[in-house]
C-alpha cells in the first residue's frame, strides 16, 4: 500500500509540475553584465517583445568577468552576451573568445555617435563588439559629512576622513588614478612612473581607505558608512534613489586632473547558444526609446546613442563635458604585467 500511494504521489506530482514546465519554454538569452547596468524594465521589455526569456549574471570587475569566462569556455554557451570594457576586447579577440558581429543584423548601429566611434580603436569597425556606454568612474561625496573638499584625487590623502572612503578594487582605474594625479598618462607603460603611482596609492591613499571595493560601496555609501567613494555613480544613485535626503547632499565629480574612462561594449561569445538573439538584444538596446530608458533610470548621460539625448528626460550625474577631461583605458599588451606587478604590491602591503 505504501509502494502504490508513492507512486500515485509522485504521478499526480509529475502532472502538476508539467504546466510549470511547458510554459517556461521560451528560447533563452544568456547575459553576463556589470551590476546595475541594465533597468529590469528594459530586461522585461526584450522577453515580452521577443518572447524570450533572459538569464541575467552580473560581475563587478574586468578580472572578474575574464577569469570567470577563461575557465568555462570549454563548456559550450555559458553566456550569449557579454559586457567588456573595451580594452578587453583585444585580449578575448587574442583567447578567440568572441563571435564576428554581423552588422547586417543591427540596424540601429546608425544610432551611434561616431565620435564615440572614433575611440574605439581597439575594434575601430565594431568586428567583435558594439559600444554600449562611454563613461568614467567619478568621486561621489557626501557634503553633509564632508563640507569642504577639493574636486581632487588628493581627496583619499585626508587623514580626517581615515576609516570612512573606499575606492575601486580595479588596478587599471586606481593606478589610473594615481598616474593622471601625477600628471602622467593613465595608458603608461613606464616603469618609473607606474611606480611612482603605485607609491602614492600605498603610501598616501590606502591607509585612509576602509578598503578597496567594486562591489558594496553603493550599499555602504547609502548606510553612510562611507562618506567618500570612487565608483560608478550609477551605482550610488541606485541604491540611494528613494533617499531624498542623501540624493541632496550628494555630488558626483570627475577630479579636475581628469581619470581613466571606459567605453564599455556589447560582444557575443563564441559557441554562444543564440547568436540570432544575441544581435536581436544588441539592435534592442541601441533603439533610441530602449537607450534613453537605460540612462534615464542609472542617471547617466546618453553618451553612445544620439537619438536617445533627445527622449531623455531623466538627470545626468555627470556630463559629457566632464569626460573630455578623461582619457580612454587602452589594452597595453605584455605591459599589463607592470600594473599586475604593482597592483599585487598594493593588495599585499600592509596599512
Amino acid at each position: 500500500m505504501m509502494i502504490k500511494r508513492n507512486i500515485i504521489y509522485l504521478a499526480v506530482l509529475a502532472v502538476l509540475l508539467m504546466p510549470v514546465i511547458s510554459c517556461d519554454s521560451r528560447e533563452r538569452l544568456y547575459i553576463y553584465n556589470w551590476t546595475y547596468y541594465i533597468p529590469d524594465s528594459v530586461i522585461d521589455k526584450f522577453e515580452e517583445e521577443f518572447n524570450v526569456r533572459v538569464v541575467y549574471d552580473e560581475f563587478a570587475s574586468n578580472e572578474e568577468m575574464f577569469a570567470k569566462l577563461r575557465s568555462t569556455r570549454s563548456s559550450r554557451g555559458s553566456y550569449d552576451v557579454v559586457f567588456p570594457s573595451g580594452y578587453y576586447i583585444p585580449i578575448m579577440i587574442r583567447e578567440d573568445m568572441l563571435e564576428r558581429i554581423d552588422k547586417s543584423k543591427i540596424d540601429n548601429l546608425k544610432n551611434i555617435d561616431p565620435e564615440v566611434l572614433s575611440k574605439t580603436t581597439y575594434d575601430p569597425h565594431m568586428e567583435y563588439s558594439v559600444p554600449y556606454f562611454y563613461g568614467a568612474a567619478a568621486i561621489i561625496v557626501n557634503t553633509a559629512r564632508v563640507p569642504d573638499y577639493k574636486e581632487s584625487w588628493s581627496i583619499f590623502a585626508r587623514e580626517d576622513l581615515r576609516g570612512r572612503m573606499t575606492m575601486l578594487d580595479d588596478l587599471r582605474e586606481v593606478m589610473g588614478d594615481a598616474l593622471v594625479y601625477l600628471g602622467y598618462s593613465v595608458n603608461s607603460i613606464n616603469l618609473a612612473q607606474i611606480t611612482e603611482a603605485r607609491d602614492i596609492v600605498n603610501n598616501l591613499w590606502k591607509p585612509n581607505l576602509v578598503k578597496f571595493d567594486a562591489e558594496t560601496f553603493g550599499k555602504g555609501y547609502a548606510n553612510e558608512d562611507f562618506w567618500v567613494v570612487h565608483g560608478y555613480p550609477e551605482v550610488v544613485y541606485e541604491e540611494i534613489a528613494d533617499n531624498e535626503q542623501l540624493m541632496s547632499n550628494t555630488v558626483v565629480f570627475i577630479p579636475d586632473e581628469g581619470g581613466p574612462s571606459y567605453i564599455d561594449t556589447m560582444a557575443i561569445l563564441k559557441n554562444a547558444r543564440n547568436i540570432d538573439l544575441a544581435h536581436k538584444f544588441i539592435n534592442f538596446i541601441h533603439r533610441p526609446d530602449i537607450f534613453a530608458e537605460f540612462t534615464d533610470e542609472f542617471g547617466l548621460p546618453a553618451t553612445v546613442n544620439i537619438p536617445a539625448r533627445r527622449l531623455k528626460e531623466g538627470i545626468s550625474l555627470y556630463s559629457e563635458n566632464e569626460l573630455q577631461r578623461t582619457e580612454l583605458t587602452m589594452d597595453i599588451g605584455d605591459s599589463l604585467e607592470l600594473y599586475n606587478d604593482a597592483w599585487f604590491n598594493v593588495i599585499r602591503a600592509g596599512n
